[in-house]
């Protein structure tokens, strides 16, 4: 009785499984990856009369055939690591298409208890269902909830219990295949008794094989002899229908136990989502509506986030910054760098993301939960499929124009993991807001009044160059990928605050762990590199800058300003600084702009920027690409890629420049 219940919760997406899992775990879960995997894994804890339940968050699937990698890690975990009862999380106005998911799951190994959700979307839809009914149909425990509310959350927990301890009549009536294929299925249970890997179920594994399962058939085969093989082969090519034959009995199963439980609204009746639908996948009120969500979005990460991101900077880092200053005034002035310019400046770095990122991410959690998102990827699909992306992409996308941390970060919206990649690795050539203020500071010094002009230009130039990579890697290095896109348009539901809450709590920290650890190590390696064996020219990093120089000359550029874009690493402001401090730049930047003017060609200031705007991404994006990719191959990828665009855009532009006469 005092045993651990081991429960796994699982359900196709948009049905309000995590919604169920945060109410059942709150602050007491555990976010990682699936071993091997980049695919989030979550597994939280509860107590109920005074015993343990381990929840684990399954993905979110549609099916247990291996067609995605979620879909294999959810069949493996239920047939190998053998929960005590799965919870299959169904949503009660699509409950049709729901229980196909349920129908595969009743042919493991394992207890199955239903949670019949968003009860009260379905009524909205003029959709009743009678939850008894149905549970008497089935033969197991279902149980209606409004997760949302929090009702039914403690009746899902007991049934549960009761079904472990046996106090319920557990007895599921389980889909049948087609009749008129069941004697093939034999016919295959009886070939491959002997090489059914373990701990898989014989039928199960015959059923796969039937409905062409790659994963499930490569394990066979590597376990049949070649006779073996032979014939099982000959049967499944004779019967390739067989997958028709095996959805056709689950179809009819679903009819049966939905018969008496299950009443639709009147045929002509129009439901609220479909109303609202007729403006948000409309091919022009919907982009205009999209416009609107984004502007609010963006309007509320950084007209919020960014004062808060001053104040952090100014009130605590700063006087964070002046209190160790004080405090070490009697020491060594390196102890001071170390501490005040190289370990504060790093967390500082990380502080400061924290408002803009609990904005961003509240924001897109609302959306997501209400169910808009599905509707902006649709409207977007077309015109995002041209670099091989779908309508998702978008979102993150877009949000880069701010900062590209919260833009990397959101690519989490995305299902697919080729496309949430291809995104990622885009991403950073969005022009964020740091870049832009290079640019608005640097381009009057340079151009006068051609400024707008030219500013204009470099942000154009990146969205082209964005558009050209995202074909390059589409078809060069990921060419092997499907791009297929296939999403399901969720009903519209009230978001549950208790989870949005949970999930920007998660993220933040996740990131602050994460990614901070990665920025403060950069910073203050920087540090060292920009203060020993001596101070600004002489230090390593000047020695660096120098031994790049033959590199920046191809560009036009002094080592001065090869050290520049290097220090933007950290932050891409910290140009403008290095600048100022290599051209001995006096009070208000005026000594810059005036050495600057004098020392420097349109040539090489037009390189100079074309580099800054398409340079390598600063430290915090850089983090959390590896922290979102789980990979430093992809991340060392995106570094020499955006190294070698904007070098070789450096050397175009200069080069073509000087072919125009600018080069004096």
């Amino acid at each position: 009785m005092d045993r651990e219940i081991l429960v796994a919760l699982a359900g196709q997406p948009n049905v309000g499984k995590s919604t169920v899992f945060n109410l059942l775990t709150g602050l007491n879960q555990r976010v990682g990856n699936w071993p091997g995997k980049t695919i989030e894994q979550k597994v939280g804890t509860c107590r109920h009369n005074d015993r343990a339940l381990r929840v684990v968050d399954l993905p979110g699937i549609y099916s247990l055939t291996a067609n995605s990698p979620e879909e294999v890690i959810a069949r493996d975990f239920i047939i190998k690591e053998e929960p005590d009862v799965v919870v299959a999380i169904i949503g009660a106005a699509t409950l049709e298409r729901n229980l196909y998911l349920v129908s595969e799951l009743l042919s493991l190994p394992a207890l199955v208890v239903i949670g019949l959700n968003m009860i009260d979307v379905a009524e909205r839809e003029q959709i009743r269902i009678e939850p008894k009914v149905l549970q008497a149909a089935i033969g197991v425990p279902v149980v209606p909830m409004v997760a949302t509310r929090n009702q039914g959350v403690r009746d899902l927990i007991t049934a549960v219990e009761a079904v472990v301890e046996g106090r319920f009549e557990y007895a599921p009536r389980r889909p049948q295949i087609r009749e008129d294929h069941r004697e093939v299925l034999d016919q295959i249970e009886a070939l491959i008794e002997d090489a059914v890997p373990e701990p898989y179920p014989l039928r199960w594994t015959a059923l796969k094989l039937l409905e062409g399962d790659s994963e499930m058939t490569r394990l066979v085969r590597e376990r049949l002899s070649d006779e073996g093989w032979t014939a099982t082969h000959a049967i499944l090519l004779e019967h390739e229908d067989a997958v028709i034959a095996i959805a056709s009995g689950r179809y009819d199963w679903i009819g049966r136990m939905t018969r008496a439980a299950l009443i639709r609204p009147q045929a002509g009746q129009i439901t609220l989502t479909e109303r609202w639908d007729r403006l948000a996948t409309h091919p022009i009120w919907g982009l205009g509506l999209l416009a609107v969500a984004l502007t609010l979005i963006f309007g509320l990460t950084y007209s919020l986030g960014a004062p808060l991101q001053e104040a952090l900077d100014a009130h605590v880092v700063g006087s964070l910054a002046g209190w160790l200053t004080a405090t070490l005034s009697g020491g060594p002035p390196w102890l001071t760098g170390l501490l005040v310019d190289g370990v504060l400046a790093g967390a500082g770095t990380v502080l400061t993301f924290v408002p803009i990122l609990i904005i961003f991410f509240a924001s897109m959690a609302v959306l997501e939960d209400l169910g808009y998102m599905a509707r902006a990827a649709y409207v977007m699909d077309g015109f995002m499929h041209l670099m091989g992306l779908h309508g998702l992409s978008f979102l993150p996308l877009f949000l880069g124009f701010g900062c590209n941390v919260p833009a990397v970060i959101g690519t989490r919206i995305i299902d697919g993991p080729r496309a949430r990649l291809l995104t990622i690795l885009l991403a950073p050539l969005v022009p964020c807001t740091a870049r832009m203020v290079v640019v608005a500071f640097l381009a009057p010094i340079f151009f006068g009044s051609y400024a707008t002009l030219v500013s204009g230009g470099l942000i154009l130039m990146s969205l082209v160059v964005l558009a050209v990579v995202g074909v390059a890697i589409n078809k060069l290095v990921l060419r092997r990928e499907r791009v297929a896109f296939i999403m399901e348009l969720p009903l519209y539901h009230i978001p549950n605050a208790r989870t949005i809450a949970l999930s920007v709590w998660q993220r933040t920290l996740e990131f602050i762990s994460k990614a901070g650890s990665i920025i403060l190590i950069v910073s203050v390696v920087l540090w060292v590199l920009s203060v020993f064996p001596g101070e600004a020219e002489e230090s390593a990093l000047a020695l660096i800058g120098r031994q790049l120089e033959p590199v920046g000359q191809l560009m036009g550029l002094s080592w001065r300003m090869v050290l520049a874009l290097l220090t933007s690493f950290l932050a891409k402001e910290n140009a403008i600084a290095t600048l100022g401090v290599l051209y001995g730049a006096g009070e208000g930047g005026l000594g810059l702009q005036e050495a600057l003017a004098g020392a420097v060609s349109p040539a090489a200031a037009l390189s100079f920027m074309v580099v800054q705007m398409l340079f390598i991404p600063c430290a915090a994006t850089l983090a959390v690409i590896r922290q979102e990719t789980g990979s430093w191959k992809w991340t060392l990828f995106e570094l020499g890629l955006m190294l070698a665009i904007s070098v070789t855009g450096g050397v175009a532009v200069f080069q073509i420049s000087r072919l125009l006469g600018w080069g004096a």
